[in-house]
């Protein structure tokens, strides 16, 4: 469908029986965000908030909860995009079958921005920050924060809409220090094209001047997400996506979506800055306190009868899971054309998406010299590694698929289990220690520091998996209730961790017990040490979240008779990771029971939710 508007796919949704509308009056303080989870959490349909307490707009969430509505969302338009991305990885596919591709060419064109069309909705009226749904998503927060911006930024240095930079990054818009209608807080790395601006803006001592559109046509905020190449623009994108050219004007230097629901328009002063956050994100943990920039709000405009589009963050998979899924749909193929021998690559969403990535690479010159060792997976590793926003990971593992075997990264138990079965811990870790990984991690060492781990296992089987707890892991008092997670990887409970320093004596400890029993453990080649052993081997989503964000490979990785040899790092028993918390990390997501129980009229007989 070629959306003009949000409400316009709205509904469409309604009509199709995707959505349904809640009539009851709900709080946007943890209420609205509650009910979103629940649903999200049952794959339920689109969410349609009539009646705001609090404000006289209306809200939407739960848009594209899952893969299949983000689909038939854009169903006139994926192919086109499947199809310049195919151009894009081969451009000789244009010259060989012309008429073929003329279509996906044809779009491209139609998709430049339109300025200053006829009719401009969103100049309708002119509201302050208060009057907007101030939705307040876990109990910890700092404020109340928008979950689905699309911030527009220009290059003061190359000014203009085709340059211009739309990226989705926090926005708290209340709460800590923040002047109420006059100041919000920005939330983005250095390294972001809005980062780039600003840093252009203050070397001239110039403020930057910042849009931020709420709303419009779907198309609008996917675009804010996507992680095109550099040189498209991400609002050239929207047209093809939306079958519709992205509507913009000018008031007093800034740009403004015309077909948005909201606008706000600001400036940020250069070194101006205040204290942002917590905020529950999605790792699972509340991100903490820390200064950012602030936008000094210009004006606030509104559409006639806009409506709030927003999601929950948390705990993965939440909707933001649908997002990842039809970008990797629409532009998966493009990564192996990027990165020479990689095959395909996949950032875990049950373990935060950045932590822990899976890549399946290609080892086409050495298995004859050298059979088994990885040798063109390094090479791949390290320019995985050093791409985008993959460079944030923590862990990689990868591996190149033998003649007639095949692995795929994104079956997730297969490939860890074809990873475990051949791994040489002696040989196959590979650190890279004082190093950046992202910023809502508080696993490391710092702020957006901390270190990485390959796992670069390929070649012939080196060992069966273990199915069963073995009696050495079993018989362990001061580490009880051993779990089998997964085959081959057995979860410990330990005490509370208190230091580094302690936990080196106990796993040092834990290493001198096993080593005289290694032979026996032979099928076990990872441990897990936790705070529940059987929390997680309950899922494997448990296992992956609790091991890969609550560990700091540098810090927390051990193993049965380590050893350091020219620099380099094995075991020859199991690997250990120490997965507990620690008390630099940040709090878990909690739910308010309270809220919990007030919502669960809604989902009652007689509610809106009913049968949901």
């Amino acid at each position: 469908m070629n959306y003009s508007s949000l409400e316009e796919c709205l509904l469409d949704l309604e009509k199709n029986g995707l959505l349904i509308r809640i009539k009851e009056e709900v709080d946007p303080w943890l209420e609205m965000a509650a009910i979103h989870l629940r649903v999200y959490e049952k794959q339920g349909p689109a969410l349609f908030f009539e009646n705001v307490k609090g404000s006289r707009f209306r809200a939407a969430s739960n848009i594209f909860g899952t893969l299949d509505r983000s689909k038939f969302i854009f169903r006139k338009s994926l192919d086109k995009v499947r199809a310049l991305v195919e151009l894009k990885n081969d451009p000789a596919k244009a010259i060989k079958a012309p008429f073929k591709h003329i279509g996906a060419g044809l779009s491209a064109l139609k998709a430049l921005p339109l300025k200053d069309p006829a009719q401009k909705p969103v100049l309708a009226q002119k509201i302050s920050i208060s009057d907007l749904p101030l939705i307040h998503h876990w109990p910890n927060d700092g404020g109340a924060f928008v979950t689905l911006p699309q911030v527009y930024s220009e290059d003061i240095n190359a000014p203009g809409i085709m340059k211009a930079n739309l990226g989705m990054y926090r926005i708290q818009l209340n709460g800590n220090d923040y002047k109420r209608n006059e100041e919000i807080g920005l939330h983005y790395q250095v390294h972001r094209g809005i980062g780039v601006h600003q840093a252009a803006a203050a070397e001239k001592g110039l403020p930057l001047k910042v849009s931020i559109f709420v709303g419009g046509p779907p198309a609008h905020t996917l675009s804010a997400v996507m992680p095109l190449p550099e040189g498209m623009s991400e609002l050239t994108f929207a047209g093809i996506l939306g079958n519709r050219r992205f509507r913009y004007t000018y008031i007093d230097g800034y740009c403004i979506s015309t077909d948005a629901d909201f606008v706000i328009t600001g400036e940020v002063y250069p070194g101006e800055t205040k204290p942002e956050g917590p905020f529950g994100d999605h790792l699972g943990y509340y991100s903490l306190t820390h200064p950012f920039p602030v936008l000094r709000v210009k004006q606030v405009y509104a559409r006639k009868n806009a409506i709030w589009p927003f999601t929950v963050v948390g705990r993965p998979p939440q909707e933001d899971t649908s997002f990842g899924d039809l970008i990797h749909e629409l532009t998966g193929s493009a990564i192996k054309h990027e990165i020479p021998g990689l095959k395909e690559v996949h950032a875990v969403d049950a373990a935060g998406v950045h932590p822990l990535l899976l890549a399946v690479g290609s080892e086409r010159y050495t298995p004859y010299k050298h059979p088994g060792r990885p040798a063109e997976l390094l090479t791949i590793a390290n320019r995985v590694l050093g791409t985008g926003q993959l460079s944030l990971a923590k862990y990689l593992f990868i591996t190149a698929a033998d003649t007639g075997t095949a692995v795929s990264a994104h079956d997730i138990l297969p490939f860890m289990s074809y990873i475990l079965e051949r791994i040489d811990l002696e040989r196959d870790l590979h650190f890279q220690t004082h190093t950046t990984i992202d910023t809502l991690d508080y696993s490391g060492t710092g702020l957006n520091t901390g270190s990485k781990v390959i796992l670069a296992a390929y070649g012939p089987v080196k060992r069966q998996l273990a199915t069963q707890v073995p009696a050495p892991l079993a018989a362990l008092d001061d580490f009880p209730h051993a779990c089998l997670v997964m085959p081959g990887v057995v979860a410990l409970q330990a005490p509370p961790f208190t230091s580094y320093e302690n936990a080196e004596k106990e796993m040092a400890g834990l290493s001198a017990r096993l080593s005289p029993v290694r032979e026996a453990l032979t099928t076990v080649p990872l441990i897990i040490i936790c705070d529940n052993a059987g929390f997680v081997a309950h899922t494997l989503n448990n296992y992956l979240w609790v091991t890969y964000t609550r560990s700091n490979p540098s810090h927390d990785i051990y193993g049965v008779n380590s050893f350091t040899e020219n620099k380099h790092w094995g075991c020859k028993g199991p690997l250990i990771i120490d997965a507990r918390i620690k008390p630099h990390h940040a709090p878990p997501l909690i739910k308010n029971a309270a809220v919990e129980e007030k919502v669960d009229s809604l989902f009652q007989k007689g509610g809106s939710l009913y049968n949901i």
